[in-house]
């Protein structure tokens, strides 16, 4: 491997394309630059931002375009909203906050005064990897490289080789606003995810499914490379049983359908009071069939992304049909659906659905919503723990005792209520799953220390060294401190015990 000072001395002049040089030549390039420039301060680190954030709104038309060819069908209107304007918030927050969160701290105030000085850094890692998904290519790989920019990272970025349009407007457009010592957008050109995966960077951060993730995880992990996993998961939602019907079901039908279903904080499925369920159902369908008068040639209406997956909706919906469960289906007068040229579904609500159905264990990932009722809170609630954890969850009414049982009776990445995917707004919530729906989170300050090294710092003045105390010759002074230390640490823990009622 090429060493990082000799790499220091090659020239790479403005505007060279990152596939120029190979995987491990770009990583070796930035990893110099790291070394060699040290931890870049405040400005350095907004100036970044604020090229990031130019990059986007300066090409937004172009972008949206290479969005709308490499699905098909997208609406100019949803490319803009989630993968140019989605992202501002988030680096907003972190422009105008890096100054303060860089910030030495001081902790241990009390300590500091007999001597100990205590510090935490909050150093940049190096190097930040990050493999973006296909769903919304630019502001799931966007917005954590604001973040590792932020921590003072450098940034080597994958987008999806699906979205393979909209990545060659990214990596055209990089070299013009960075040096690909700071940022560089990587291709096919560079090999598969799995051959990005195997980089030794300093931090891998990986959005896409839990299959996926596993895979990259595990080739992280032979070099000991931490890693930040956002995956997905069926998301359930369930409706209180004194919620207004008719406004859930409308936002839930709304929500099932962004992005033609495509997004990791859709609803998957929902619990309806049983009572309410043909209610519900019939809203829902109205919903649909009020706002798509057309799909297959609707250009609002997100095709779905390629063959592939398109197949593998139609196929769960058949096989749920064939066991047994109902299939409402909203089908514009004169057309024919599923239609495999355009990759368009019609929007489906199934209800009947059992265990042994490949949709009760598969992420849907399309315009298709399953319907449950319940008569107790109870069954919703065993249905969603007996099943891995779901990147968010959604709740339909009051904040109540029901509301807050099921929160406190569940686990999910976020919890999200009486609307879609609000855990997005503000930059002030982590953005993460639990368990299988990933590990570890980011936007806002969670993103900043997500990318940094939390560095402790430990000054002595003390007229005693602690090495002394732990070493022989062990005196009768020694013996009795250790003494007195037992003493109080007993003293403090039986008035616990006590206080909890323990028998001593």
């Amino acid at each position: 491997m090429t060493k990082p000072a000799d790499v220091a001395k090659k020239q790479v002049s403005e505007n060279t394309s990152a596939d120029t040089l190979s995987l491990q030549a770009l990583l070796d390039l930035q990893r110099a630059a790291f070394l060699r420039d040290g931890i870049p301060d405040a400005e350095t680190r907004i100036d970044r931002i604020v090229r990031l954030q130019a990059m986007l709104l300066d090409n937004a038309e172009e972008i949206s375009e290479a969005l709308t060819a490499d699905f098909g069908s997208r609406p100019r209107e949803l490319s803009i909203a989630a993968d140019v304007a989605g992202c501002m918030i988030d680096l907003n927050h972190q422009k105008r906050h890096v100054k303060k969160w860089m910030q030495t701290s001081t902790p241990g105030k009390v300590l500091a005064k007999a001597g100990l000085r205590q510090e935490v850094r909050h150093d940049p890692k190096g190097v930040v990897g990050i493999m973006g998904p296909w769903n919304f290519p630019l502001q799931l790989t966007i917005v954590p490289a604001g973040s590792a920019l932020a921590a003072g990272n450098r940034v080597l970025m994958r987008p999806s080789s699906i979205t393979a349009k909209t990545t060659a407007v990214l990596a055209k457009l990089a070299p013009r606003y960075f040096a690909l010592e700071e940022l560089a957008v990587l291709t096919s050109a560079h090999g598969g995810g799995s051959d990005f995966a195997k980089l030794e960077v300093d931090h891998m951060f990986f959005t896409g499914s839990p299959e996926v993730g596993a895979s990259v995880a595990a080739e992280a992990g032979k070099n000991l490379v931490p890693v930040t996993l956002e995956l997905g998961g069926k998301n359930p939602v369930v409706v209180d049983a004194e919620a207004d019907i008719e406004k859930a079901a409308t936002r839930i039908a709304d929500a099932r359908l962004v992005n033609g279903g495509q997004v990791c904080l859709c609803p998957d499925y929902v619990w309806v009071p049983e009572a309410k369920v043909g209610e519900f159902t019939d809203r829902v369908l109205a919903r649909w069939r009020a706002n798509l008068p057309s799909i297959k040639d609707n250009p609002q209406f997100t095709a779905t992304i390629n063959e592939k997956n398109f197949n593998r909706i139609v196929d769960l919906i058949d096989d749920a049909e064939s066991l047994g469960a109902t299939k409402h289906q909203v089908i514009p007068a004169g057309e024919k659906l599923p239609d495999a040229q355009t990759r368009k579904i019609a929007p489906t609500l199934l209800t009947g659905v059992k265990a042994g159905m490949k949709i009760e264990e598969d992420e849907v990932f399309g315009p298709v919503l399953t319907v449950y009722p319940y008569r107790e809170l109870d069954e919703a609630i065993a249905h969603i723990t007996s099943h891995p954890h779901p990147l968010t969850m959604y709740w339909y009414g009051e904040y109540n005792e029901r509301f807050s049982k099921l929160a406190d009776s569940t686990r999910s990445g976020s919890i999200n209520g009486n609307d879609f995917a609000i855990n997005m707004f503000g930059p002030d919530l982590p953005f993460g799953g639990v368990g299988r729906s990933g590990m570890g989170s980011y936007h806002g300050k969670y993103g900043f220390e997500t990318f940094s090294h939390a560095r402790a710092v430990a000054f002595s003045t003390m007229g005693m060294a602690v090495s002394e105390m732990m070493t022989a010759p062990f005196t009768p002074k020694d013996v009795k401190t250790t003494n007195v230390q037992m003493k109080l640490w007993k003293f403090f823990n039986n008035r616990a015990r006590k206080k909890l009622g323990h028998k001593l």
